[in-house]
């Protein structure tokens, strides 16, 4: 399978402006994303879709693949959707058969992980595919910035939620986790070409809305996302000082 990994890296963040360029251990976060993807072997092609001048340099610097994009993008969905409209046209183009939206935000993300949701289109059937893994605290669970999911037998998402779900009526939510499974979404999308081009049409949706969670739009639109279970964390970079939560632990050592 052709796959081709999109890495979307907007500069003006609300909470860290410049967050791609941010460097770690004299690297920028951008440079060390883009690295670790260059260590899965699945993807045939990595891009880094960026809104900023000062970013397109410094990746086509050290070597990198990078497309300009819009500054009106709302999504990483849609900065990739550009990127596929863009290259589309130049001479050579091999159309692949999926498209993961890789973070731009997870400087130490592994690439088996990239890899699990490339192996989930050797299925046909798979439309869009992303991962969940096992919440293991109570505090997780009730914490709303940690987006929960759930899916069935077919491993079909059948919703995604800031709350508790499923919820356990029956008991207080520190014993939860003795009567059931919880799962955390992990922020990492693989899509068909051809659905990545229609995704980004759809209207904005009432379930969106209420959540701020774009997959609820494409839910309520009847595309099917299929969820694979990951034992992999993963490490984000939100804020200034998430950096500087990281800058002596192990991941940062290793790499």
């Amino acid at each position: 399978m052709k796959i081709l990994g999109i890495i979307p890296a907007r500069y003006a963040s609300t909470r860290f402006p410049g967050k791609p360029l941010a460097l770690i251990d004299g690297k920028s976060m951008i440079r060390r994303v883009y690295e670790q993807c260059q260590e899965c072997r699945d993807l045939s092609r990595i891009i880094v879709a960026t809104d900023s001048q000062a970013i397109m340099t410094h990746v086509a610097g050290f070597g990198g693949e990078v497309v300009m994009t819009s500054d009106k993008h709302h999504s990483g969905t849609e900065r990739c959707a550009e990127v596929m409209e863009k290259i589309r046209t130049a001479r050579g183009y091999v159309k692949p058969d999926a498209v993961i939206n890789i973070q731009g935000d997870e400087p130490f993300i592994e690439p088996a992980q990239i890899s699990e949701v490339a192996g989930a289109f050797s299925e046909s059937s798979v439309m869009v595919a992303t991962l969940a893994k096992k919440i293991t605290s109570t505090e997780d669970i009730l914490d709303p910035n940690v987006v929960k999911v759930t899916f069935g037998s077919d491993h079909r998402a059948l919703y995604f939620s800031r709350s508790p779900i499923p919820f356990f009526r029956n008991f207080p939510p520190n014993e939860w986790l003795e009567h059931g499974t919880i799962y955390r979404h992990v922020g990492i999308y693989g899509y068909r070409p051809d659905v990545l081009d229609h995704l980004v049409k759809l209207p904005v949706s009432a379930l969106e809305k209420a959540e701020s969670l774009e997959q609820l739009r494409w839910l309520e639109a009847g595309c099917a996302i299929t969820v694979k279970e990951t034992e992999f964390e993963t490490l984000a970079i939100d804020t200034p000082a998430d950096l500087l939560k990281i800058t002596n632990t192990k991941s940062l050592r290793r790499r």
